[in-house]
């Protein structure tokens, strides 16, 4: 039985298991036996024990049973002909479980046809066995639950735990996850450090990767060009671009703008945040950067580039404004009006006001939401990988190549070189580096938003 089919099959024992709960639960109440928990208490109690340990163990089933299958395949008078274990022979196995599963690609090796009917026959029989375990464990957890739910059962506050215990799950993935990204970054990255010693790696100023001498990989993997040119299109192009024009945005908005002007102008600038980066990939390779290039050969620029960190900066830029207006237009419109009435009573003029009372008492909110699009910018891989070059220069010339820590992390996990190398290794510190800065940055704007806010709460 397939697993959608089980699913569905499971989904209908449970929706069973909830009516016969209910209308037990019901008649209960008919008969006048009192209950602290109503009839749909009972019905998701039972519904619940018919379901959840069906799905744990279809969880389980899932990422044990393609080892068993494999086991049992390679104990078969087929499998004897298969050659040592290495890439060629997991690429037969693959090519015989993609026909066994119907796969339209076909085979290269004519060992795959050959233990395909084998891997068919497996699974079969796993898969029926995954089926009577399931059936099996929900037949009896409903049966478990629908004896407890009578009279003086408390299913109300199992069912409230029940949920607690989903909703605590629910919240810890979050946690997790960032635990399981920061362990393997950090092990892959002490990988790479046994290799290359830490000076090396961040303050050397030579990065060419496809050249590493065994005897001193240090030596080409110097990382700050990368560091430079993620600052220089990052930090500096993109915020020159994005501060100006999120500023006068916020304030036009918050302060200028009808409320009904207001009302379609604001929805229309945050749809910048949600197009796809690879939108402003495209637009930066095909439209911008030729322009740029473009525009520096007509200044006499002679090695200016279609790869350039202006290009890249320049939409990048564009992209992280909303970022900028949103955060500055929540801390403007924070300030007390108050402090506005008060200055224009004074005599001062909208704009003195906007420049010398409301700017400064939002300046907190605004630095904050400057270093959170930093960190945003920073980190940003689409446009870079399209718009800038995988060329590593220290240059501040913007029209000249240079790339980023996001643009190297790409180029260096996408090669065909060995996984073990220091080549492949050094994307795992780049990839740590880029953490903690992101990290760093995110933590100093969230303090400095937070002490904005607790100064008008």
């Amino acid at each position: 039985m397939s697993a959608a089919t089980l699913l569905v099959l499971l989904l209908g024992l449970g929706l069973i298991a909830w009516a016969s709960a209910r209308i037990r639960a019901t008649g209960l109440r008919t008969s006048g036996t009192r209950s602290s928990s109503l009839p749909s208490h009972f019905g998701w109690y039972v519904a619940l024990w018919t379901v959840v340990p069906p799905l744990l163990f279809l969880a389980v089933w899932a990422m044990a049973s393609p080892a068993l299958v494999t086991e049992t395949v390679l104990a078969t008078r087929a499998a004897a002909t298969l050659p040592a274990p290495g890439f060629e022979r997991a690429s037969i196995l693959s090519e015989a479980r993609g026909l066994a599963q119907g796969s339209p690609y076909g085979a290269f090796h004519a060992l795959s046809r050959t233990l395909a009917p084998a891997y068919a026959a497996a699974q079969a029989r796993y898969d029926w066995i995954a089926t009577a375990a399931t059936l099996l464990l929900a037949f009896a957890g409903g049966a478990f639950a629908y004896t407890r739910a009578g009279a003086g059962f408390a299913a109300r506050t199992r069912v409230e735990r029940l949920v607690m215990v989903a909703l605590l799950a629910a919240s810890l993935i979050a946690i997790l996850t960032t635990v399981g990204i920061v362990a393997s970054l950090v092990y892959e990255a002490a990988r790479f450090f046994r290799v290359v010693p830490v000076g090396d790696f961040l303050f050397g100023t030579h990065w060419s990767p496809q050249v590493v001498d065994a005897r001193d990989p240090g030596a080409s993997l110097g990382a700050v060009p990368l560091f430079w040119g993620t600052f220089f299109i990052g930090a500096v192009i993109a915020m020159a671009v994005a501060i100006p024009f999120g500023l006068m945005s916020a304030v036009y908005l918050t302060q200028y703008a009808a409320a009904r002007t207001r009302r379609w102008m604001k929805p229309i600038l945050e749809m910048l945040a949600g197009v796809p980066t690879v939108v402003y990939g495209y637009f930066a390779a095909l439209t911008v950067a030729p322009a740029v290039r473009d525009l520096g050969t007509s200044l006499g620029i002679a090695d200016a580039s279609s790869e350039s960190a202006l290009a890249a900066g320049l939409v990048m830029g564009a992209m992280i404004i909303p970022f900028v207006s949103s955060m500055a237009d929540d801390s403007l419109a924070a300030v007390p009006q108050s402090m506005r009435d008060g200055s224009l009573a004074m005599g001062a003029t909208s704009s003195e006001t906007i420049r010398r009372v409301l700017l400064p008492a939002a300046l907190p909110g605004v630095v904050g939401g400057v270093l959170l699009a930093i960190s945003r910018a920073i980190g940003e891989t689409m446009i870079v990988v399209m718009a800038a070059s995988g060329v590593a220069t220290l240059t501040a010339n913007p029209f000249a190549s240079t790339t980023t820590v996001t643009r190297q992390i790409v180029d260096l996990l996408t090669g065909e070189a060995e996984f073990d190398s220091p080549k492949t290794l050094a994307a795992f510190a780049l990839g740590l580096t880029l953490f903690v800065i992101t990290l760093l940055l995110n933590i100093v704007a969230l303090r400095v938003v937070k002490r904005y806010r607790e100064a008008y709460e």
